[in-house]
């Protein structure tokens, strides 16, 4: 249910895309940084694809990074705000009733406490925790404008670098026309370049905060 869900909710954006625009882009992406399991590797390179390939259009590579960039922000502050109001033990209680595990919260919450601010800089470039670092930075009470500036730091780059991805994949005549071989190859391209960030930023420094703890 929830697969066909998200399936049903991309198939409408990039419908819309060309429609809405950047403001669209923005919204999708305040949906991401949330609970909502919406990967922006699917939401940031085809509306930057779009730019690239319909130039003069209402899609623009600078305007893409702007609206990508303040829509997580927007996301994150949300996740902050509802973990520093809420408090720990009601995160902890409901968080999986939207797929969010004490685990997944505990080990965000631990990488928040050891890394601070950078670690939220960081995490806005890497899986997993970059859609669960509100919470934990909301629950130790993070500066609330460190972590903003840092959110739209790291969430700036990271919007950049899969903008570039969708001008590269606009560069792809055989991915233009849909080849599914080229498709594959792409996507797995990325989820190698995150697996190996994730694993070695992310995995094995859990690791030693969990060892020191």
């Amino acid at each position: 249910m929830l697969r066909s869900f998200v399936e049903s909710i991309l198939t409408w954006y990039q419908s819309q895309l060309q429609t809405w625009g950047a403001p669209l882009v923005g919204f999708m992406m305040a949906l991401e940084s949330t609970v909502v399991p919406i990967p922006s590797e699917v939401i940031i390179p085809p509306a930057a694809h779009l730019a690239y390939t319909h130039p003069g259009g209402k899609l623009s590579i600078i305007g893409i990074i702007i609206a990508g960039t303040l829509g997580s922000w927007i996301g994150a502050s949300i996740m902050y705000w509802t973990a520093r109001i809420a408090g720990r033990p009601l995160m902890l209680k409901y968080g999986k009733v939207v797929l969010i595990s004490p685990d997944n919260i505990e080990g965000a919450e631990r990488w928040a406490k050891h890394f601070g601010p950078m670690g939220v800089f960081i995490s806005r470039l890497l899986p997993v925790v970059r859609h669960l670092i509100g919470i934990p930075a909301g629950l130790v009470k993070m500066d609330y404008k460190l972590f903003s500036l840092f959110t739209v730091l790291g969430s700036g780059i990271w919007c950049a670098v899969l903008c570039w991805l969708g001008i590269k994949m606009g560069q792809d005549e055989a991915l233009m026309k849909g080849e599914y071989q080229q498709i594959v190859k792409w996507l797995a391209l990325i989820m190698v370049a995150l697996g190996s960030i994730y694993y070695f930023f992310v995995h094995r420094q859990m690791k030693s905060v969990d060892k020191t703890a």
